[in-house]
């Protein structure tokens, strides 16, 4: 299923983040429980991040791909506004061997952490990549 960029927010950092908004895999993400700020992996998921494409692949038919060249990228030193913004994010996933995938109803208006990830309606969790 393809996800409309507008609505993801990819977080650069040592852990990057992609957020994603309205995604059809919502339900199929496990429930987020972090209240002490450790996120758990998100068994039988994976992640791809590349600089055109970032797929999130789940257990049977659940995933999605997210056109990721025309996707918002925040963080890093020029705050994700560089046209490299996607590059050094999915180097950021290449480091940390993959990626939080927080599914939210919608796009928070500004990135307070401990709120998302103690939300009770977030679901998602660390998604590695395959090695």
């Amino acid at each position: 299923m393809l996800l409309d960029p507008e609505n993801t927010l990819f977080v650069r950092g040592a852990t990057p983040v992609l957020l994603l908004a309205g995604a059809p895999v919502h339900d199929a993400l496990p429930l987020l429980t972090a209240p002490d700020g450790a996120v758990p992996l998100c068994e039988g998921w994976s992640i791809v991040p590349r600089l055109t494409l970032c797929v999130v692949d789940g257990p049977g038919d659940h995933g999605l791909v997210v056109p990721a060249l025309a996707a918002p990228v925040v963080g890093g030193a020029d705050d994700g506004t560089a046209p490299s913004g996607m590059g050094d994010w999915c180097a950021d996933a290449e480091r940390a061997g993959g990626a939080v995938v927080l599914s939210l109803d919608r796009l928070p208006e500004a990135l307070d952490w401990s709120a998302l990830l103690s939300s009770d309606t977030a679901r998602g969790g660390f998604v590695p990549a395959p090695a």
